[in-house]
């Protein structure tokens, strides 16, 4: 099954972002494509929380997302909206980093907060406190999509393993990692961690990724990537925005899963036990 990935560099204009996306649909389904792919924050990449707290709105009047779903619906084909940057939409009056599957319909299927929230100092000066605007989420989300039961994440989730396995214990076989990766970490990190992330769940990984300088001057690494369950990169679409594609193959899952059947032979870890 054919599935199409959307590299983009978001601005700080939803109205901009949405226009890339609906467009990127249309254009996967007539590349043949059963799902679409997007990065995070697909609607909006803005670093001046004061300027982006002007345009953000709630789930339920979210102008990406009502665009999206139409734009779905009259494609037919199924979208994971990477995420979405909302406004705090409960008792918790941070923002939401949430992502979304639509279905052929143009219906939400499944809803995604990202767990793992970005607060570090980076050796080159970069300072990030993701949850001062973000509340994390507190679930983990697998769905069933045309190309398979599709496990969600987000971006700084790729880093914490224990994510990942329990989502293909729920029996994923594919994985989503939108992201907007800065640019030193992703030279460091991003392919191995993708790689180690598909061999360890025997699964596909689709990981949508943010590319480019960006409006808000923030530089973002893309490489957006489809890794197979032996680790085998099938896509990598460099650092121009635009839309690849790829080949989930189930045969190629069954076999990666016969050949080494890491999740038949898993065992629950006792305590660990410090020698004296």
């Amino acid at each position: 099954m054919r599935v199409a990935l959307l590299q983009m560099t978001a601005g700080i204009d939803p109205a901009d972002n949405a226009r890339t996306i609906a467009d990127a649909v249309a254009a996967a389904k007539a590349g043949g494509a059963a799902m679409l792919f997007t990065p995070e924050m697909s609607n909006l990449i803005d670093r001046d929380r004061e300027r982006s707290g002007t345009v953000l709105t709630r789930e339920a009047d979210d102008p990406t997302l009502a665009a999206v779903r139409a734009a779905a619906r009259e494609a037919g084909i199924w979208v994971h909206l990477g995420s979405l940057a909302l406004a705090g939409d409960g008792a918790d009056a941070r923002r939401r980093n949430r992502g979304f599957v639509i279905d052929g319909s143009g219906a939400i299927a499944a809803r995604y907060d990202k767990i793992h929230l970005f607060d570090v100092d980076l050796p080159g000066g970069e300072s990030w406190r993701e949850s001062a605007v973000y509340a994390p989420g507190d679930r983990a989300v697998a769905v069933d999509a045309p190309p398979g039961r599709l496990g969600l994440s987000i971006c700084y989730d790729l880093r914490f393993p224990d994510l990942y396995r329990g989502l293909a214990d729920a029996g994923a076989t594919l994985l989503a990692v939108p992201a907007a990766f800065t640019v030193p970490t992703g030279r460091a990190h991003w392919h191995v961690m993708l790689r180690a992330r598909a061999i360890e769940a025997g699964a596909f990984v689709i990981a949508a990724a943010q590319t480019g300088t960006h409006a808000d001057g923030r530089m973002t690494f893309g490489h957006s990537l489809v890794v197979d369950p032996w680790g085998e990169v099938l896509l990598d679409m460099g650092d121009a925005p635009g839309l690849g594609f790829a080949e989930i193959d189930a045969a190629r899952l069954a076999d990666v899963r016969a050949r080494i059947p890491v999740l038949a032979h898993r065992r629950a870890i006792p305590p660990v036990e410090l020698a004296r």
